[in-house]
């Protein structure tokens, strides 16, 4: 063999070698970091349209709501004098009745309204389940008796929501305010006049009474009534700028509170349903007028 034709050929594929596994590495690293970044990318977009859907799910039930109160058979404004103190308020109370043909065990039943109710008379209840007629059992039932109430989970036994008008005042505006039945429907006064407006507005209804005047006023009535033995009496206060009706009292008057149904004459509003011969009144008129042209 000749020794000019053998050739050694050393070639150094280190670095070749270390250039690709480093591109490796840097593609695995690079595949992990996109798909950890995919990964929270998918979880804040499925939380995003959670919340987005919640909103508008909010949105919905606050429009539910709103719309059902307006509409709401039970539903009543509240009433406020000029300085938006309470003349009547409304709140929402519970009715337990008893239809007594899902009644399984009359005895069992009974003995359970014992122990809930004590003092009341099981003897008129007997009467009522006998004729077999849905009939209020109590009325305006406490939070923990109507739980108690439930947790017998009797059939029979049916809840039903009511409605009851509070007047703090009183007898206090008893002729201006007037009263509703059973069904929320107003049968006398600005409850009958305003019924439709009551039922459907959100806001109390503000009136231009004042609260303290009215209580001055009737005080004043209630003093003379005393003095001149009268069977009643009347008063109104206006603002002769704007024709606003600060205070309107007829006596005798009644409290709201107690619903009662009153058929005496004498409990009419005077101020709006009384006739009266207004004679010399006229001239008191006339001399104001005389007085403000500057005649006399």
């Amino acid at each position: 063999m000749n020794s000019k034709d053998t050739r050694i050929i050393i070639e150094n594929h280190q670095s070749d070698f270390l250039y690709k596994k480093r591109k490796s590495n840097l593609n695995i690293t690079f595949n992990r970091i996109s798909f950890i970044f995919f990964i929270f990318f998918i979880i804040c977009l499925i939380y995003s349209i959670h919340l987005i859907h919640l909103g508008s799910l909010k949105a919905k039930i606050n429009d539910n709501i709103n719309s059902n109160q307006v509409n709401n058979k039970l539903y009543r404004a509240d009433i406020v004098d000029r300085n938006q103190k309470y003349l009547v308020k409304t709140i929402n109370s519970i009715d337990v009745g008893i239809s007594p043909q899902k009644i399984i065990d009359e005895k069992k039943l009974l003995l359970n309204l014992k122990y809930i109710f004590p003092d009341k008379d099981y003897s008129k209840v007997k009467e009522k389940i006998k004729k077999g007629k849905f009939f209020y059992f109590e009325k305006k039932v406490s939070n923990e008796k109507y739980e108690r109430l439930m947790q017998l989970g009797d059939k029979s036994i049916e809840p039903r929501d009511n409605l009851i008008r509070i007047y703090p005042q009183k007898n206090l505006f008893s002729h201006i305010i007037g009263q509703i039945d059973n069904e929320n429907n107003g049968i006398s006064g600005l409850e009958k006049s305003l019924d439709e407006e009551l039922k459907k507005n959100q806001d109390p209804i503000s009136l231009t009474v004042d609260k303290d005047i009215q209580y001055l006023i009737r005080s004043e009535l209630l003093r003379f009534n005393e003095i001149f033995k009268t069977i009643g009496s009347a008063a109104i206060l206006m603002n002769v700028n704007n024709g606003e009706i600060l205070s309107l009292v007829s006596l005798p008057d009644f409290d709201l509170n107690k619903r009662e149904k009153i058929t005496d004459v004498n409990f009419i509003n005077r101020a709006t349903k009384g006739v009266y011969e207004f004679g010399s009144v006229f001239k008191t008129f006339t001399l104001a007028a005389a007085f403000n042209e500057k005649i006399i």
